[in-house]
């Protein structure tokens, strides 16, 4: 191997030397997020990031992991632990950042016409070139390719399953919508939406038909599905995870009442749906007590392994001892924090009585912040009712919102997003200061 290497160096470089045209070689790899800016047809105007690991097999899976509405895929890289699980395990995985305006802000597209159609055009088709990307230039499988995200990349989680059952062999959705939920872009925005104002209640036979009419004529496999949702969830309701298990276990053609139901971890409730042969092929997790705040801690790995992609792999490279995967534990901040450079921008929805916010926390320094809180004030009458990717006390005046076990990091010129949802009694205004770990941050 070595000597033939060696001769297509040669032939290469006198290719070069003579003035013809060299082909591209493989592009080396590097444990690093990396932007991709030519991965195919866009019609979605889509930014990709991948993520390869130094150690994986010749032919490593695809996961795609997507980031919830005012997210990023950088963001979601960092704030979630499917990297390091790919260290682990050997998969590469894509980031895709959504740039749909519908309320939020970037917000993957599940709800025009073309998003609906395969191959109809939008986000649907920018992901599947992101996909065909990664099998062309690392040789990933196309048998093992596996679609994740949170809230609305939960959704399109769904919405690819339905449209590509020939390309994905699985998924897991957390806190996402059935298929074809939001009637048009209109309705998209959760806090005013027919799909999410929580009385959603169709027959499996109709969620099993919009997925069938997806892909007209199709008769191959379809993707497993894993499906994620807390209890307390008030901006996707809790009551669209019952819709979406009807939704897929008439797909499967399976009963609605689970062949199983255990408890694999405190505040897990995991139902399954086997079909005659005992293969799972629909599996749902209620998070008693939690709102929209998942993927948390162990979620993800769980995801994995429902995927089946928990073997460690045979190297094809030597791990690169630089390499520092996304933290899968809390650690305790880095003390004392001293005054971190920090920038926060705040992207608020409001409706009649109820509002969103996203806040995006910028860490524009040099060096990581390792565990962190970010203090401000709600403006008067506001309450936070639910959040998602921190823990926000107390719910009005003086708030503080703490990291969770997978954002716990903010590398230095990184940034995490989080947010929540709140009543208001008519003073819609966003809080006009933030301090991180004590730190004034300024407001974009």
């Amino acid at each position: 191997m070595r000597i033939r290497r060696k001769l297509l160096l040669v032939l290469a470089a006198s290719l070069a030397a003579a003035g013809l045209v060299v082909p591209t070689i493989r592009p080396a790899y590097a444990a690093s997020l990396t932007e991709v800016t030519n991965f195919g047809d866009n019609p979605g105007g889509m930014r990709m990031h991948i993520y390869v690991p130094d150690s994986r097999p010749a032919r490593p899976a695809t996961v795609v992991a997507m980031h919830g509405c005012g997210g990023s895929g950088p963001g979601f890289y960092s704030g979630s632990e499917f990297a390091s699980l790919a260290d682990r395990y050997g998969f590469i995985v894509i980031y895709p950042t959504a740039t749909q305006q519908a309320g939020f802000g970037n917000c993957f597209d599940v709800w025009s016409d073309a998003a609906k159609r395969r191959g109809g055009g939008s986000d649907p088709v920018s992901i599947i070139s992101m996909v065909r990307y990664a099998q062309q230039q690392y040789g990933a499988d196309p048998d093992r390719v596996y679609a994740t995200g949170s809230s609305s990349g939960g959704m399109m989680t769904n919405h690819m399953l339905a449209l590509y059952p020939d390309v994905f062999k699985a998924g897991a959705a957390f806190m996402g919508v059935p298929f074809n939920c939001f009637a048009n872009a209109a309705d998209y925005p959760p806090g005013t939406s027919q799909c999410t104002g929580g009385t959603m209640n169709r027959t499996p036979q109709q969620w099993g038909d919009a997925v069938r009419q997806a892909y007209p004529g199709y008769s191959g496999p379809r993707p497993r599905v894993q499906l994620w949702h807390g209890t307390s969830d008030t901006l996707v309701p809790y009551s669209l995870l019952q819709e979406t298990i009807e939704q897929w276990t008439n797909v499967f053609g399976l009963s609605q009442t689970p062949t199983s139901s255990d408890t694999p971890q405190t505040n897990w409730n995991r139902r399954r749906y086997a079909d005659a042969n005992g293969t799972v092929q629909v599996e749902a997790y209620s998070i008693q007590g939690a709102g929209h705040t998942l993927p948390a801690s162990g979620m993800a790995a769980a995801a994995i392994q429902f995927f089946g992609l928990t073997s460690a792999p045979s190297p094809t490279t030597t791990p690169s001892p630089t390499t520092s995967p996304s933290p899968t534990t809390s650690p305790s901040p880095t003390g004392p924090p001293g005054t971190p450079a920090c920038r926060v921008s705040v992207d608020l929805n409001a409706w009649n009585t109820g509002l969103t916010e996203n806040i995006t926390i910028t860490n524009t320094g040099a060096s990581a912040v390792n565990g962190w809180s970010l203090g401000f004030t709600l403006p008067g009458g506001q309450t936070i009712t639910s959040g998602w990717n921190a823990t926000y006390s107390p719910s009005s005046g003086q708030v503080t919102a703490r990291n969770l076990a997978y954002n716990a990091a903010i590398p230095g010129n990184g940034s995490t997003t989080i947010g929540f949802q709140a009543t208001h009694t008519g003073n819609t205004a966003k809080p006009s200061s933030f301090t991180l770990n004590g730190a004034a941050c300024a407001v974009s």
